[in-house]
């Protein structure tokens, strides 16, 4: 794999911004999609979700316009998830949507109505699988405790088990036109785990890149090297940009959930709000990164009220503030954010976008920006921002605070404008 090439990743870098879809049979029992492995539910017991598995309300063009307003550029589905059942028409087993009540390939509808919106296709598929007859029983598996099924490890084979995954992906990469992103995940190597010689994550990569070699992959495969196109922190987000192993900056995206979950979970009551999922998204595109936030619909096709509620709130915000995050990234080095505040930059048009995370009282100073400012606005109603010279007299006193050497002062309302969160866009010299 020293040849190894990479996928063009300048779209990805462009946009931002994606939605995650984590749909399966786990929508059913709506508590969590690891419900197999938390309840450590069998097989057996499992059918009866494969059995009345009927999304009768699936609408993914519907999906899809939540999606384009609410700003996201891609999008990623689960064609396969830990627990095995397969979204597409799969030649490979008959645990799949088209032999449900569904009756269709799932997977199909989707990658049309997305593509039809412009946004980017992409595909999650695990290499994890529960139900799979040649899939090793292990430390994460629903039956690991069970000693009866761990016995039966010794008819399983591994190595059949990775050429089912190379035969599905190629399907995944052969049927339904360019994929823009394939997400696998994930490895967890060691004692009684499993890493890239299970998976045979070299044989999977080549497989990948003789069919697609434009598509970006994650880096849950455990291969040494940077045999990937980006990294993908999952549930928090990095103090910095993350690097590889020697040191180098690379390209991520950190993937993060509306609540506590992937799946639908009914009962999950830890959802964010629309302040903290914009800090998030604005946090990552100040430090060179994309959020990939998701969505896990009901077992009858729907996105549930809170996510929709949440979507409409992005859409309202990025609808006039979307200059601030599409092709930006980090500030130019030595230019640094006050407090509760994140730069985003875009080198194109040579604009500054200053967010405010908490509002200041009066003005705010931009350290080391005097006289690099040429004008500044609101962004979502494109009024404009003054910006002052010299020292500041405070009102209703004879106190005159002196602006430091090299800052630049911009005045502000009192009263915060009526924007979830306000964004500056500063018109550099």
């Amino acid at each position: 794999m020293t040849d190894y090439v990479h996928g063009d990743t300048s779209w990805f870098t462009h946009d931002r911004f994606g939605m995650f879809i984590h749909w399966g049979l786990y929508s059913m029992p709506a508590r969590h999609e690891w419900v197999r492995n938390q309840e450590k539910i069998s097989v057996e017991e499992y059918q009866k979700y494969f059995d009345r598995f009927d999304p009768d309300l699936y609408d993914p063009k519907e999906w899809a316009r939540m999606a384009k307003a609410a700003g996201m550029q891609y999008a990623v589905l689960t064609t396969k998830h830990h627990e095995g059942f397969c979204m597409w028409d799969t030649k490979y087993t008959e645990y799949k949507a088209t032999n449900t009540l569904a009756g269709r390939d799932l997977v199909r509808e989707y990658v049309d109505a997305f593509r039809a919106e412009g946004i980017h296709i992409g595909f999650y598929y695990s290499i994890i699988d529960w139900y799979h007859p040649d899939f090793t029983i292990d430390k994460v598996h629903p039956m690991r405790e069970n000693q009866e099924e761990r016995a039966k490890n010794a008819q399983r084979d591994m190595k059949r088990y990775a050429q089912y995954m190379r035969d599905q992906v190629t399907e995944l990469l052969t049927n339904y036109g360019k994929i823009d992103v394939l997400w696998f995940d994930f490895s967890y190597p060691g004692e009684d785990g499993k890493g890239h010689e299970d998976w045979e994550s070299e044989k999977l990569l080549e497989t990948v890149r003789s069919l697609q070699p434009h598509v970006l992959l994650d880096e849950r495969l455990d291969l040494p090297g940077k045999y990937y196109d980006f990294k993908s922190p999952e549930q928090y987000q990095p103090n910095s940009q993350p690097i590889d192993d020697e040191g180098n900056l690379v390209v991520w995206e950190a993937c993060q959930t509306f609540s506590g979950s992937w799946g639908y979970h009914r009962d999950e009551q830890t959802w964010k709000d629309i302040g903290m999922l914009l800090r998030m998204l604005i946090d990552g595109v100040s430090k060179n990164g994309n959020l990939l936030l998701n969505v896990g619909p009901t077992s009858r096709g729907e996105f549930d009220y809170r996510a929709k509620e949440r979507l409409s709130q992005l859409a309202e915000w990025m609808r006039v503030n979307k200059r601030s995050i599409y092709g930006c990234g980090a500030s130019p080095e030595g230019m640094v954010a006050p407090r509760d505040c994140r730069y985003t930059y875009n080198a194109k048009t040579n604009r500054l976008y200053l967010h405010l995370f908490a509002w200041p009282f009066g003005a705010i100073m931009l350290p080391g920006m005097d006289g690099k400012i040429k004008y500044a606005q609101f962004l979502h109603d494109g009024s404009e921002v003054l910006i002052k010279e010299g020292s500041i007299k405070a009102e209703h006193s004879n106190l005159t605070a002196k602006v430091a050497a090299g800052d630049a002062e911009l005045k502000l309302p009192i009263v915060k404008p009526h924007v979830e969160l306000p964004v500056i866009e500063l018109f550099l010299d």
